[in-house]
């Protein structure tokens, strides 16, 4: 393992030895592709189609500081894929020929479209909790708060009146969860209806093989399309999108998140489901920005200063630190106090915001772990450092209603 004397951040502690796996990579690797069988809820799924070896270098050492940090306290990590002879292929977790589990393209692997590999995986989230329980992780979620404490106050608890622990993407007005971080226990009542809406999205006109025109359909009317009111605008191959288009494109990316915005703002009176009700009631919604974005607000979502930033080393010893250290110290410090995980940002953001510090890190390899730098002390404290305390969710209001009628029905 590696050391290094990096100063620990006010309201943060070490974690002691013995909660640690500390093992070498190739030993935390061993038991990540070789985990054991499902026996309980505590359970942390992520997804790669070519599974973990052939995932890049820095995800991978996301993957491992969540083995790290909570498999000795009882969590099983895997990284499930649709390698045929894998023995973590999705189709040994979950019936892949049930119509009522996956869509066609899923089963016949006609996913395609820009983002094929990324709506992939999330056409196997749901499904995942709904029948084992747990969380669902993006590979590009650095860990940093403590998951096993806050998920023992929450989900985990008999006696706590939450159900759903993840991000909220609005304010205490709005609610719009991110689907790269879900935690619940088995049979959810809100994911399980997401399912269904999600299920008939993918069904329609004959059965879809991409998200694309999803924003559309009769059954997410009244929704408001991500990115509306943003400067979203881009040009590309010298074409220039307009904001509207690209909000339409964002919403059919994300339609995961769309579809639980839909059931959440759902009273169905035939099927005894009140979502603005239970969202108030059983949602432990964190910040998304101060909870999971948290250098992109230090850096105006500027990924290539953020990849300069991080890629800075600490002052040596009796040296004073310059202006851009002191704003690398600031991220670190504020990501390890404030944040319970950092998200690093791929897929189509990178065509409306351009170069993300995880594209940066994903193009240049190791550049994310070289010890003295900002990167390497942010991840030494993902791996043997947390938070004093666990973090606060939003406000819990009821709000007005998207839709009152069924859920597969439009009206």
């Amino acid at each position: 393992m590696d050391f290094q004397d990096y100063p620990i951040p006010s309201g943060i502690h070490a974690i002691p030895s013995h909660l640690l796996d500390t093992r070498p990579d190739s030993e935390v690797d061993h038991d990540l592709l070789h985990p054991r069988p499902v026996s309980d809820e505590k359970n942390i799924w992520f997804f790669w189609h070519s599974g973990f070896t052939h995932m890049h270098p820095y995800t991978q050492r996301n993957v491992r500081a969540w083995h790290r940090r909570f498999s000795k306290q009882g969590w099983t990590i895997r990284v499930l894929d649709r390698l045929p002879s894998s023995p973590l292929n999705v189709a040994n977790f979950l019936d892949i020929s049930d119509p009522g589990i996956f869509p066609r393209a899923f089963v016949d692997g006609t996913i395609g479209g820009d983002y094929a590999p990324q709506h992939t995986s999330d056409l196997v989230r749901w499904p995942l909790l709904l029948k084992f329980g747990g969380v669902y992780a993006d590979v590009g979620l650095m860990q940093i708060g403590d998951l096993d404490r806050l998920w023992n106050q929450t989900v985990g608890n008999p006696a706590s009146r939450f159900e759903i622990l993840t991000y909220n993407a609005g304010s205490v007005k709005e609610r719009s969860l991110t689907n790269y971080f879900l935690c619940s226990g088995r049979n959810n009542p809100l994911f399980a209806r997401c399912h269904k809406l999600f299920l008939e999205l993918w069904a329609a006109d004959g059965g879809k093989t991409s998200t694309e025109g999803m924003h559309a359909s009769p059954l997410l009317k009244g929704i408001p399309l991500l990115g509306q009111g943003d400067s979203l605008a881009f040009e590309e191959g010298g074409k220039k999108f307009e904001a509207e288009e690209v909000s339409k494109m964002l919403s059919d990316y994300i339609t995961q998140g769309q579809v639980m915005t839909m059931v959440m703002g759902l009273i169905d009176k035939e099927d005894n489901w009140d979502g603005p009700k239970y969202v108030a009631e059983h949602i432990y919604a964190m910040d998304y920005m101060a909870g999971s974005q948290l250098i992109n607000v230090f850096t105006a979502w500027n990924g290539p200063k953020a990849f300069e930033l991080m890629s800075l080393s600490l002052p040596k010893a009796g040296k004073q630190e310059s202006e851009d250290q002191k704003r690398a110290r600031e991220i670190v410090e504020g990501c390890l106090q404030k944040s319970f995980g950092f998200k690093l940002a791929h897929g189509m953001i990178l065509r409306v915001m351009g170069d993300t510090l995880g594209s940066l890190w994903r193009r240049h390899d190791g550049s994310d772990d070289v010890p003295g730098t900002y990167a390497h002390w942010l991840r030494h404290g993902t791996k043997y450092w947390t938070q004093d305390e666990v973090p606060t969710a939003l406000d819990s209001r009821v709000i007005e209603p998207y839709k009152r009628g069924p859920l597969l029905r439009a009206e």
